[in-house]
């Protein structure tokens, strides 16, 4: 805060300096601007990377061979390589490293758990191999972030992938049991997701886990889309609201309890007509 003298009558002049005036914005634990920004942008690669997990399990699991396996292989190497590089650039980017650690405990697991080659002695643990599943855990994290009512293009993106990826997972799994196509994976997947439901249910522990991913993304899918048709359509009233609150300088508070005397009288205005129907009929 700065004195300046001079002023008529010896009042003296205040002011407040820039840095005073304009509170810094909140950074997650552990993280500044810089950190925030370079976490923003790799976002949507992440977003990514996590759901070509699932579309790589389900191949891998199938053993399809051929071209198939090699694609499966070189997206598991490729998905694994992505969070590395997202562990290693924000770990050089944060200012304090314990702290974002503690608070992400998921991305050096990922890293750590989910080699893409196995030591030869665990190569025959299915277990292990499925573990590979859990980069679909950072799908809740980048959701968060990521998706808005702005940003249902990501959200329509992950639709489409779990459709497809989870319902060929779904008939790796259970290829021992039921006799499924393709295509009533992605009839399980559709009815699933829409939780409309069919004659098609798991049987396995693996199909049992993939239904239950696939719920969650669908919930989630259609409340992302219901709440962005309700911006579409709400919008210009609660921007009318806006513009009474600035223009009449008054609280939310304040107007909530304005239309609540409204309809206060209203009550008391119907009372008074029912009581005087009565008593007309009782005359």
């Amino acid at each position: 805060m700065v004195r300046k003298g001079g002023g008529p009558g010896g009042v003296e002049s205040v002011a407040v300096s820039a840095t005073q005036a304009e509170p810094q914005p909140p950074f997650a634990p552990g993280m500044d601007a810089r950190s925030t920004r370079v976490a923003e942008a790799l976002n949507t690669p992440m977003l990514i990377a996590a759901a070509l997990t699932l579309p790589m399990v389900a191949i891998s699991e199938s053993h399809p061979g051929g071209l198939l396996e090699d694609v499966a292989r070189i997206l598991n190497w490729v998905t694994w390589l992505a969070f590395l590089v997202e562990l290693v650039v924000m770990l050089a980017v944060v200012p304090d490293r314990r702290k974002w650690l503690r608070h992400h405990p998921l991305d050096p697991f990922i890293v750590i758990f989910t080699p893409p080659i196995l030591p030869a002695g665990l190569q025959g643990l299915r277990v292990l191999r499925l573990l590979r599943l859990v980069r679909l855990l950072r799908l809740a994290q980048l959701s968060r972030e990521v998706f808005s009512l702005q940003g249902l293009h990501y959200a329509m993106f992950l639709a489409f992938l779990t459709v497809i990826g989870g319902g060929a997972l779904f008939v790796a799994f259970e290829k021992s049991s039921q006799h499924l196509n393709d295509w009533d994976g992605v009839y399980w997947a559709v009815t699933t997701m829409t939780t409309l439901g069919s004659s098609i249910y798991p049987t396995t522990t693996g199909g049992e886990i993939v239904s239950v991913v696939i719920l969650i993304v669908g919930i989630g899918f259609v409340a992302l889309l219901t709440g962005a048709f309700a911006q579409r359509f709400l919008s210009p009233e609660i921007v009318e609201v806006e513009e009474e609150l600035a223009a009449e300088q008054i609280s939310a508070e304040a107007l909530a309890l304005r239309e609540l005397k409204n309809v206060q009288e209203q009550l008391q205005s119907l009372e008074l007509a029912v009581q005087r129907l009565v008593d007309e009929r009782t005359t």
